[in-house]
């Protein structure tokens, strides 16, 4: 996933045998919509949302050859049939195993342990092919679906003794948004691959009528950061707190690739004083000179976009570039990354109502017209200054979707948090090691992104469809 992807912690297993056996395959997972309740219930929703994740996967690599779903197209990058097993392995664990005690193929977990292997090294275990896979994820999904359906409405419900896991739907929410960050990271490895056989859309989308202005101002004073209510949010989210931020000024849109050019071209991947001491090692090491999948042309910068080489479209948020990439140009630009803080303050706080929105629009889930997330037909950014219908209140455009958003901080844990349900999600990775992203790509299914989710990773990676935005001190603005 854009983030680190766990599994919960298996016991130890033996060798895993080559499959839990024929399952229903997918025209029996297709079928089993129908026994949804009508009339929008939670349960009718879970089944919807289990559905819909499971025909992405599906369809996200029903096009690619089965030689290329065994390989390993990248040291970064899983071998795509492992991300498909994983995610119906995490499905087992959970719905099967933490539900029911009823487990489809818990010989397969030290295989598709995230923590046991090193995605480099993934390739050499014995993975099972891509139809052993489908039928694994069918068959653990059909069983699930029968879980669900015994149990009470009230198990659903967020009344008294309804069980933790249940509460809400907490824990379908859970395996429904691990399978939608997977799916953005097979998406990251289909465009490592780089060939040309995906009918990637390219829905066009208008830009800006009118000039906007290059930053907004953020006012000063305490925000709701986090979420305490929010029933799908993950632990790292929780729990909501005050936070008090200073004023401060936020680039309007997302740094577009005409910008980051002007970056380029006045030498910065070649001036040390712009770039933090790892930064420069790292760049010292690599010989990068440009953002991931550009390269020269005739004319200057190509890129290279799902196996299409395409001039580099100027009006585009810029992606696929790493932390350090991103703290370069900002300090090129004499500002800086905003933090977390401000970026979800800037996302989601409404000073006029004095409260917090679940989005920048308002509350309203994700629809036409307001961000650019999976779904819109379109595999790539929209251009910078767009959907000015999802502008915050404080009239930045763009935060949800698009590109993911470098912050300035490191992961850590909000105050007051509790891990839930395991260690291994969020709290093995607090520390300076890796940096916060905000906001969602292009790539992110709308269930799997709001303005409280936070992702994170190493400041080295360039893989994830990650640009940034910049931020100033409204103090130093005066001066």
């Amino acid at each position: 996933s854009p983030s680190p992807s766990p599994s919960p912690s298996p016991s130890p297993s033996p060798s895993p045998s080559p499959g839990p056996g024929p399952g229903p395959g997918r025209a029996g997972l297709a079928g089993r919509a129908s026994r949804a309740e009508p009339g929008g219930s939670l349960r009718a929703r879970i089944v919807d949302q289990l559905e819909e994740v499971r025909a992405r996967s599906l369809a996200l690599l029903d096009p690619v050859p089965e030689p290329e779903l065994l390989r390993q197209h990248s040291p970064l990058m899983s071998p795509l049939v492992w991300d498909l097993a994983h995610v119906a392995n995490y499905e087992d664990q959970w719905l099967m195993g933490a539900l029911a005690q009823a487990r489809v193929g818990p010989d397969l977990d030290g295989v598709y342990d995230a923590f046991a292997h090193p995605r480099a090294d993934r390739q050499a275990l014995p993975l099972l092919g891509p139809e052993a896979t489908r039928d694994y994820g069918a068959t653990v999904r059909a069983r699930a679906l029968d879980v669900l359906d015994g149990l009470d409405d009230a198990e659903l419900d967020d009344g008294p003794g309804v069980a933790p896991l249940l509460e809400r739907g907490f824990v379908y929410g859970m395996v429904v948004q691990h399978e939608h960050q997977h799916d953005e990271t097979i998406l990251a490895t289909l465009q490592l691959r780089g060939v040309d056989d995906l009918a990637a859309p390219d829905r066009a989308v208008p830009g800006p009528t009118a000039p906007l202005p290059p930053e907004v101002t953020v006012a000063g004073g305490p925000f709701e950061m986090g979420t305490s209510t929010d029933p799908w949010a993950y632990d790292n989210e929780r729990p909501a707190h005050m936070v008090d931020v200073p004023a401060f000024h936020l680039d309007t849109t997302p740094v577009t690739n005409a910008r980051y050019l002007a970056f380029m071209d006045d030498g910065g991947y070649r001036r040390p004083e712009l770039w933090a001491d790892e930064g420069w090692t790292w760049l010292r090491r690599t010989g990068v000179e440009a953002p991931g999948s550009w390269e020269r042309d005739a004319g200057g910068w190509a890129r290279r976009r799902f196996g299409r080489v395409e001039p580099v479209p100027p009006a585009e948020p810029v992606q696929h570039v790493c932390w350090f990439e991103a703290d370069a140009y900002a300090r090129w630009a004499g500002r800086r990354l905003p933090t977390e803080a401000e970026w979800e303050k800037a996302a989601s706080w409404d000073p006029v109502a004095g409260r917090k929105r679940r989005y920048p629009w308002g509350d309203r889930p994700p629809h036409p017209g307001v961000a650019t997330l999976w779904g819109a037909d379109r595999w790539r950014p929209a251009p910078a200054g767009s959907l000015a219908a999802g502008a915050a209140p404080c009239g930045a455009r763009q935060l949800i979707g698009d590109v993911w958003e470098w912050t300035a901080s490191d992961f850590r844990p909000h105050p007051g948090f509790a891990c839930f349900p395991y260690p291994e999600y969020s709290e093995v990775f607090w520390g300076p090691g890796y940096k916060v992203l905000r906001g969602g790509s292009w790539a992110t299914h709308p269930t799997a992104v709001r303005a409280t989710f936070r992702n994170w990773d190493y400041p080295v990676r360039r893989q994830i469809f990650a640009g940034f935005r910049t931020a100033q001190d409204a103090d130093d603005a005066l001066r």
